[in-house]
């Protein structure tokens, strides 16, 4: 295997290899942009004759027929019936950016049709995931004919069971994995049913947002049929998909086929600022241009998220079905603050959490008393990252009851792993997809639980670290890093989970300038031999080796790798590199 500029063990002990295992062929730099383009496309497993698609991902190129879901047209039937006759739809959703971002999408969609609807988000303490009978039952007595929920309720056989019993009829639209029996619900649209086909199966990797759309865009197409909109317009479903991208990002799908036109087109729509409760949240995360996929994940998600969190659950909800700019801007000001609580708790417990690690199992399961569940999945994901293996947090509660979030490596379906748990009465309740899942288990029983999630992704875990290496698409002289070079990868995006973010190593370089800025992270001047001036920033690096190295380089000469973006500073547009790695020249 030939390695990116010979590094075999960089700084982190890692070698430099091309992603793919195929070095790419020719002069890539800058100079041969199509080929430059094909080359990460091939280097993610793309197929040649998707290329032109995958360059520009439109929904014309990649929308399925929403009726290829099983029970998806009984759903758009029944809520065509429910707008007709005006009767009380209320969604039930989940209390994250998925969930948040799905009721969003339904609500808009039915208002306007004219439908009443309404929403109903469970608090994540007092009520936990998911439906519940005395939610669903009390829902009904309020005057509830027809509740959905979303991102949520594959797994609710007893809360389904109440509703039917009640008299309440329930659709499910969700994309969490599923058991063989199923709830007895009216109409249950998830492409991750094990009865699914294989057409419907091959869309497993939308989030429920995208479910979502999907429902929407057979809804009217039932109502186009029943001959709804001779008299009255039919509802751009397109002005959605800002909302569709947001939760698609944030909910850490793979931005493969649908996803990416979901997230392609969406950022298109949300630089028209057509959605104020979107353009109140980017105002407050001081996005002074526009958005792309990255600020979905990283500025826009963890503000929606926090009120779920740590505050009031349907605050999402409400900011993404607002059309009154006032109030976006008085919901996205309390988010914001709750985001910068969240940040705080979340920093807590995630020490605290790191500083429970011990040994070094195929997966990393950690329980502890007092910590706050609305933090744990964020901290789950900090201990994968620091660890290189799938990670567990539980927040033990007063009652001895614990919830837990877990966080995966790619090529690892953690999902799966808790659903077996689940079957083996190793949990009180659990579920998810491949990357995250969550759980809920007594105390007492988490050592047990422990030795079964790691024996049964022993092989998945050792599959994934065997040769745990920095996967890079493009080699660079210093010079190479440029503006140019940073639009021009863009072109290949969106980039996410799934679909990485292209990886330059550059160099040699010596730091001329080496600082530590904001929470731990290292700023640099970077200087190549051919004159070139570079930015870089090592994010959270500052109390590790990567720091200390960076920070002790002296005069002398390394590689870097990582990331290249634009920094736009007071009008100038600079190209930065995130460092990921170094290697001594």
């Amino acid at each position: 295997m030939s390695h990116v500029f010979g590094v075999t063990a960089s700084l982190l002990g890692q070698p430099w290899c091309w992603r793919g295992g195929v070095a790419p062929g020719g002069d890539l730099d800058g100079r041969g942009e199509d080929e430059l383009l094909h080359q990460l496309f091939r280097a993610r497993g793309a197929r040649q004759q998707d290329f032109a698609r995958l360059a520009a991902p439109t929904l014309r190129d990649w929308l399925p027929d929403p009726a290829i879901f099983t029970d998806m047209e009984r759903a758009a039937a029944r809520l065509a019936d429910a707008v007709e006759q005006r009767e009380n739809i209320v969604i039930f959703g989940d209390y994250d950016v998925d969930g948040a971002t799905s009721a969003a999408v339904l609500i808009r969609t039915l208002r306007g049709l004219g439908a009443a609807v309404g929403h109903y988000i469970p608090d994540r303490l007092l009520e936990g995931y998911g439906p519940s009978a005395e939610a669903l039952v009390a829902l009904k007595a309020a005057g509830a004919d027809l509740v959905v929920t979303v991102d949520c309720g594959t797994q609710g056989f007893a809360a389904l069971e109440a509703a039917r019993a009640a008299g309440l009829e329930v659709i499910v639209v969700d994309h969490h994995k599923a058991s063989t029996a199923l709830p007895p619900a009216l109409a249950l649209v998830n492409p991750n049913r094990l009865d699914e086909g294989a057409e419907a199966a091959a869309h497993g990797h939308l989030a429920a947002v995208g479910m979502a759309f999907l429902l929407a865009v057979a809804l009217n197409r039932c109502l186009r049929q029943r001959g709804a909109f001779a008299s009255r317009p039919e509802p751009r479903l397109i002005d959605l998909l800002d909302i569709v991208a947001l939760g698609t990002v944030a909910d850490v799908v793979p931005l493969t086929g649908l996803n990416r036109a979901f997230v392609a087109q969406g950022l298109k729509v949300m630089r028209g600022r057509g959605n104020p409760g979107i353009t109140a949240l980017c105002d407050v995360a001081g996005l002074t241009r526009p958005p792309v996929a990255r600020d979905l994940g990283f500025a826009l998600g963890p503000r929606v998220n926090a009120g779920g969190r740590v505050g009031r659950a349907d605050l999402g909800v409400r900011l993404l079905t607002t059309d009154d700019p006032a109030e976006a801007t008085a919901l996205a000001a309390e988010l914001d603050r709750l985001n910068l609580e969240r940040r705080a708790i979340e920093a807590d417990v995630t020490a605290e959490a790191l500083a429970a690690c011990h040994g070094d199992g195929a997966i990393a399961v950690v329980a502890g008393e007092g910590w706050h569940p609305g933090v744990i999945g964020i901290a789950a994901a900090r201990v994968k990252e620091r660890l290189h293996r799938p990670a567990i947090v539980i927040a033990v509660q007063e009652d001895g009851i614990g919830k837990g979030s877990g966080r995966s490596l790619p090529g690892v379906d953690l999902g799966a792993a808790v659903m077996a748990a689940k079957d083996a009465g190793l949990l009180i309740a659990g579920g998810g997809h491949a990357m995250a899942a969550g759980l809920t288990v007594t105390a007492g029983g988490v050592p047990a639980l422990t030795a079964f999630l790691a024996d049964f992704v022993a092989r998945e875990v050792a599959a994934a670290t065997v040769t745990r290496a920095l996967d890079c698409d493009l080699a660079l002289a210093p010079r190479g890093v440029s503006v140019g070079l940073v639009e021009t990868l863009d072109r290949a995006g969106p980039y996410g989970q799934g679909w990485s973010a292209p990886r330059v190593a550059a160099g040699p370089f010596t730091a001329v300038q080496c600082r530590v800025v904001g929470e731990a992270h290292v700023r640099l001047v970077l200087a190549g031999a051919d004159g070139a001036r570079v930015k870089a920033i090592a994010w959270r690096a500052a109390d590790g080796p990567l720091g200390a190295a960076l920070a002790g380089a002296g005069g002398r000469r390394f590689y870097v790798a990582g990331r290249v973006k634009a920094d736009e500073w007071q009008g100038r547009r600079d190209a930065e590199i995130e460092i990921d790695d170094i290697a001594w020249a």
